[in-house]
């Protein structure tokens, strides 16, 4: 029995071991990963049908939404409650902009996308309660240097670089105290750090902030420096390699590029118009396209912003105790009686009202309440870094200085040499 009951086992370790050697077939798990949409401007294009354009002559913010089946109190609840937003009165011409529709047979327009600019835009979302809210891309800085010799003017050279004109127009702002952009001559050189933006890593967007730069002039050297010695108001200046402010009190001119001194402050000046009697001009006139933008020569409050008679529309500016400034002929202002204006601000445009026989600003300057020429005056420079920061500046522009007097200068490309074919009679 015991003998028969050992086979038995015997039987049944041998079945289970053939049992265990025999393949088993393996099933396969596959997990599905889900991708994670690709977001527009905040949305999954693909749950919306999609209309992009741009502004076109004519169109206006209600247009386009009463166009795409918006009911008229969400549009008029954009327009009144989010104005300092969305003012839909300033919508231009070219700027492109993307609806997002229903995907259902109605096609409802449930979302406008308005782009400011490349990097800025405003979303206006019309799903639930009418809201607007701005946004902006994700930016990549790409550090860049600059340098280059000047053969003809600063911009034709920076344009043979491959430089954005900003940094042209960068440039003559940091140094316009310091150097006339107007007088430039053959030879000077210049060396500048600077950011450049990029959207998706390929889509040039601007310029970004000058880092440094260098600019020799008639062979004497200056380096710049942005600095924030004010930390409370965050006031960005320019500053020398000695710590010295680039900034004067007063620009040059109230308008920054593109004008022509039409006439100077003259007390005996002599008109044909008026039988050449003395008629003094307390003024100087800045000759410009109507609709270039005239600037602060400094920082100030605004005290007038009004027109009256031979002035036409003009702006007034008290500096401090001692100077004002009076910009006339405007053919718009840009600022309000009580404004703060920062110097350089754009404080209206270049217009003819008043008395005037050409587009042109008639700048006036009042130094303790006395009109002067702001020409012949020896204005007052801004204040060099204070004693207790200069240790802190020298430690900060040490790099920076060192990675400019890096850059080498480019020579100008050689002009091409004519070739003469003679040709045989």
């Amino acid at each position: 029995m015991q003998k028969c009951i050992g086979a038995i086992l015997t039987l049944m370790v041998l079945v289970s071991c053939k049992q265990a050697k025999e393949p088993v077939d393996e099933v396969a798990i596959v997990e599905t990963i889900e991708k994670p949409p690709v977001l527009h401007y905040g949305f999954n294009l693909e749950e919306f049908n999609v209309v992009r354009d741009t502004v076109r002559s004519g169109d206006s913010f209600g247009e386009l939404m009463l166009r795409n089946k918006v009911d008229y109190p969400k549009i008029a609840a954009i327009s009144e409650n989010y104005r300092d937003t969305f003012d839909v009165r300033k919508i231009k011409i070219g700027n492109p902009y993307l609806i997002l529709k229903s995907r259902d047979t109605s096609e409802v327009a449930k979302v406008f996308i308005y782009q400011d600019d490349r990097i800025n835009y405003t979303v206006v979302d019309l799903r639930d309660s009418a809201v607007a809210y701005k946004s902006k891309r994700k930016v990549k800085l790409v550090e860049r240097e600059v340098g280059g010799i000047i053969d003809n003017n600063l911009s034709l050279t920076m344009d043979n670089l491959g430089v954005d004109y900003s940094v042209t127009i960068g440039l003559s702002e940091i140094y316009a105290w310091t150097i006339d952009f107007f007088k430039l001559e053959k030879g000077d050189k210049f060396k500048v750090i600077f950011d450049e933006r990029y959207i998706n890593d390929s889509i040039y967007a601007g310029r970004g902030r000058i880092k440094a730069a260098y600019f020799e002039h008639k062979g004497r050297p200056i380096y710049a420096f942005p600095y924030v010695t004010d930390s409370v108001n965050n006031i960005l200046d320019y500053y020398d390699q000695e710590a010295n402010n680039l900034r004067s009190t007063f620009l040059r001119a109230p308008i920054k590029f593109g004008y022509r001194l039409s006439s100077r402050y003259n007390l005996n000046r002599r008109i044909a118009y008026y039988g050449y009697k003395v008629r003094p001009h307390k003024g100087t006139d800045y000759a410009a396209p109507i609709g270039t933008p005239i600037i602060a020569t400094a920082d100030g409050t605004v005290t007038e912003s009004t027109r009256r008679g031979g002035n036409g529309k003009y702006v007034k500016i008290k500096h401090n105790s001692i100077y004002s400034t009076q910009y006339l002929h405007m053919k718009a202002q840009n600022v309000k009686k009580g404004d703060f204006v920062r110097q350089g601000d754009v404080i209206g445009w270049i217009g003819m009202t008043g008395n005037t026989g050409g587009p042109h600003v008639c700048y006036r300057f009042w130094k303790n309440d006395r009109q002067v020429d702001p020409l012949r005056e020896e204005l007052p420079t801004a204040e060099p870094i204070v004693d207790s920061l200069r240790t802190q500046y020298m430690e900060h522009i040490e790099p920076l200085r060192t990675q400019l007097d890096c850059i080498e200068f480019m020579e100008p490309a050689p002009e091409p040499e004519e070739t003469l074919i003679t040709y045989n009679q």
